[in-house]
């Protein structure tokens, strides 16, 4: 497993983490989350993602749960907030107020002191972003983060969060929580190219199979049971993002015949071409089962195979504008 530094900061975090959505409280109960954590931090995982949205609160819960049994000074843990309750009674969005009162909940329900990063988990239209940084000021000032981020954010506003950061007296943002994968890439890879510079921004990548559709789940249609299935609202969104068109999926059959050629899984060659870019910090995993945390885990074997022949090649198939 490599450490990575989080872009120019200090903060180290394992080059993969486990991820919490869709699955801890819905896929996973406590015991399956604490055999998970285990197994991740036996096997070098060090950092550990959730959100105050996840599940209504019972992914922070569980993820609490099962890291009680490590030392605090150990592992790094980051949450979200954004998503709590209805707009109308300051229970989302980033207004001062939801920040403090969101994080406070959330370290309750995670049993802590403190989480070492959390996140702005969208930006807020509905809020001032001077408002945004005096309620990070409050949330660092106080120590019940140590760092602060931003998740989906557009270029144009981390560094307008940067700029009003260092005159509030605080640290800019030192990383973002962006979807990343082969058929997602502009974001990554061109808008935000200016901010690996200045902030100096690290990346902790989610979603890095598109939804399961680079596992080629979805080639074929929508399976039964799958969880496009169990969410259509996620359904939609890849839908409306194109992600589910008929283009996408024959890049992605093209994909599974290199997969094939080289003798590797689907999910740990597109895991592994994550883990090449080097302004990636940490590929966020969402896994529902041991079995597929270990699949998920070559990846890290993969990663070393990837000559410059097959990046070369995976390029042609998932251009940047593509």
């Amino acid at each position: 497993m490599e450490y990575r530094k989080t872009g120019k900061w200090g903060l180290m975090l394992s080059e993969l983490s486990v991820g919490s959505w869709l699955t801890f409280g819905r896929k996973l109960g406590l015991r399956e989350v604490r055999e998970l954590i285990h197994r991740a931090f036996d096997s070098g995982i060090t950092f550990f993602d959730t959100a105050e949205a996840y599940n209504g609160g019972v992914a922070e819960y569980l993820m609490g749960q099962a890291l009680k049994d490590l030392n605090r000074m150990d592992y790094v843990v980051s949450t979200k907030i954004f998503w709590w309750g209805p707009r109308e009674r300051n229970q989302m969005g980033l207004s001062r107020k939801h920040l403090i009162e969101g994080l406070t909940a959330s370290l309750r329900r995670l049993q802590m002191d403190y989480v070492d990063i959390v996140y702005c988990h969208r930006p807020d239209p509905e809020t001032p972003m001077e408002e945004v940084i005096s309620g990070i000021k409050y949330i660092l000032d106080k120590g019940m983060a140590l760092y602060w981020g931003t998740s989906e954010w557009s270029a144009q506003e981390i560094k307008e969060a940067a700029t009003l950061a260092r005159q509030a007296g605080i640290m800019p943002p030192i990383v973002e929580q962006p979807q990343y994968n082969l058929l997602v890439r502009r974001r990554v890879e061109v808008e935000y190219a200016p901010l690996y510079e200045d902030p100096g921004i690290g990346l902790t990548t989610f979603s890095p199979l598109a939804s399961g559709i680079l596992a080629g789940k979805y080639i074929e249609g929508i399976p039964r049971g799958s969880r496009l299935e169990e969410f259509p609202t996620l359904k939609q969104w890849l839908e409306e993002s194109g992600l589910l068109g008929e283009e996408a999926m024959e890049r992605v059959r093209k994909f599974r015949e290199l997969a094939e050629e080289m003798g590797v899984s689907m999910v740990q060659l597109a895991i592994a071409w994550i883990l090449k870019n080097e302004k990636v910090t940490s590929v966020i995993l969402g896994v529902s089962s041991l079995e597929q945390f270990e699949e998920n885990l070559g990846a890290l074997e993969v990663k070393q195979h990837l000559t410059d022949d097959v990046m070369k090649k995976l390029d042609e198939i998932f251009p940047v504008n593509g």
